[in-house]
Parts: structure tokens; sequence; C-alpha cells
């Protein structure tokens, strides 16, 4: 399976931006964008799928996961900006990394 159709419906996150171990920041609006341009009315309780894609020359590396939308509780502090995080599954957070081919 290639890249792009594991990201597929995804939408992108910043994983550095975990409020918790398993709660991570999701959207400042009620729409985000998912990979395919697709925009997604953020509701409490929907499942989604989450990604980030971080390249770092000599090796490319995917972090996904899934959970379910949850409307922030925090009302101060550097995550209360946010409107709607991801509660991710206990399945947690999946890391794949790729080397490059060197010329």
């Amino acid at each position: 399976m290639n890249f792009q159709e594991k990201v597929n419906n995804r939408i992108q996150v910043d994983f550095n931006e975990l409020i918790e171990e398993n709660l991570v920041m999701l959207s400042n609006t009620d729409y985000k964008s998912d990979y395919n341009g697709n925009d997604i009315m953020m509701t409490e309780g929907m499942r989604v799928k989450i990604y980030e894609y971080n390249d770092y020359g000599d090796e490319e590396e995917l972090l996904l996961a899934e959970g379910i939308v949850e409307l922030t509780t925090y009302k101060e502090g550097w995550a209360s900006n946010c409107k709607w995080n991801c509660r991710i599954d206990k399945n947690g957070i999946k890391i794949e990394t790729k080397k490059r081919k060197s010329d």
C-alpha cells in the first residue's frame, strides 16, 4: 500500500499537539479538510482517521491513528484555542518509516 492509499480520507493533525497521552488537537473550527480536500463537519462522537507526515530528507515518517471527536473542555492554557480534539482509540498511534534510497 502506498502513501496516498494510507492517508486517503484521513485528517491531518500535528501529534506534537497532544494534550493528553491519547488526546490530540483536531480543529479550531467546525470544519476540517481531509487529505482529499473534502470538508468534514466536526460533530461530538464522530469517528475519524488521522495522520501526520514528516519528511526528514533521508527518511519519511507516517503516523496513523483513529479516534473519536470531542468538543474541547480546556478553557485555559495553550489547548484552549482548539474547539475540537480527537481521543485516540486503544490501538494508539502507529508509526511507519521508510528510508529513501541514496543515489
